[in-house]
């Protein structure tokens, strides 16, 4: 016993300092080896995310922001060159359409031949009275004529209000593609009225080149050298609000269209596809892993998945983001795939 205290176990307590010794010179001097030895070298991979072309249903619905306003006013216009006679309607009247306003005293020039009578004197002038009508039912807003004043055809002697509303809202140019198959009729929701209701006579109208009111020449020229086109606004979509619908003038609404409803048909993420209508270009997996650039043909869309009508089959692997589209939604918006999955982009957050 007294020689294990003495001997042995000095011994052992010296080579276990030894081992720790080593140990810790290694880790503070000797580099791993299982680390890369160029540290600039990236060692992670980069997997573009790939999704299956699915089937699914796509309801293209084109949201429109809008405002009631009442219809235009139709101007009555003078048929007839010459007096005003006799005013039957007095301003802020109603008046239904082909009543009579005013009637014009219009001269009948005599055969110079028959001018005189037997005794060579001037016969009295003779002149016939021409009506000129309502042109539309509504109130008579304004009457700019008065009796005895001259007045010449196609004259603006007044006009009328009709009863009449419309819903009507600014179109965006991209927009339209969703809208090629020409809707007739739109859901109206007012804010704050009644309950959604159906407007009918849906038009799509886009102001012509030179065809705005103050469109000279000059001002046509100028405008086509500096880029410029028509001016107004832009692409305008109006309906007309049903006669048994109470609205008034000023109030905003929501015009929802129907662009169309596909079921069961290929459908892919807009991120897949460069290209909005029509026609685009996807990338679709190969056998040894790459991509390869396909076009193919588009259908509806609903803003975040569209109809793919040729180019691709069920069950091919495309590339969720092709190049050169977005990435992902914008801020605080979602993005819906043909297999359910949801993703939203986070809002920015405030400080």
């Amino acid at each position: 016993m007294g020689i294990a205290r003495k001997w042995v176990f000095p011994i052992i307590r010296i080579l276990l300092i030894a081992v720790i010794a080593v140990a810790l010179a290694k880790l503070a001097f000797v580099p791993d080896t299982a680390e890369e030895s160029n540290p600039a070298v990236p060692t992670g991979a980069i997997v573009e995310p790939r999704i299956p072309v699915m089937l699914g249903t796509v309801t293209n619905d084109v949201v429109v922001t809008a405002t009631v306003a009442a219809d235009p006013a139709v101007p009555v216009k003078s048929t007839a060159a010459g007096t005003v006679n006799k005013i039957f309607v007095t301003q802020g009247s109603p008046v239904a359409a082909g009543d009579v306003v005013f009637d014009v005293k219009v001269p009948i020039e005599r055969d110079p031949a028959k001018s005189v009578d037997a005794e060579g004197n001037p016969l009295p002038p003779i002149f016939r009275y021409e009506n000129v009508t309502a042109p539309a039912g509504g109130v008579l807003s304004s009457l700019a004529v008065i009796q005895g004043q001259d007045v010449t055809i196609g004259m603006a002697a007044g006009q009328v209000a009709p009863p009449t509303f419309s819903v009507s809202g600014a179109l965006q140019p991209e927009q339209q593609y969703r809208l090629l198959n020409q809707p007739t009729e739109a859901t109206i929701t007012i804010t704050g009225g009644p309950a959604p209701f159906t407007c009918t006579g849906l038009s799509i109208s886009t102001p012509l080149a030179g065809s705005g009111d103050d469109g000279g020449s000059a001002a046509g020229a100028t405008g086509g050298a500096t880029g410029g086109g028509a001016t107004g606004s832009g692409t305008t979509v109006s309906c007309a609000v049903p006669a048994e619908v109470t609205v008034f003038s000023g109030l905003a609404a929501e015009m929802t269209i129907a662009g169309g409803r596909a079921e069961n048909v290929l459908v892919v993420p807009t991120t897949a596809v460069r290209g909005a209508a029509q026609n685009g270009t996807v990338w679709v997996s190969t056998a040894d892993g790459g991509t390869e650039e396909r076009a193919v043909g588009l259908g509806l869309s609903d803003g975040s998945q569209v109809e793919i009508t040729g180019g691709l089959e069920e069950g091919e692997e495309i590339l969720e983001f092709a190049p050169g589209a977005l990435s992902g939604p914008a801020e605080g918006e979602c993005t819906t795939f043909p297999d359910g999955s949801m993703v939203c982009a986070d809002p920015m957050p405030v400080s």
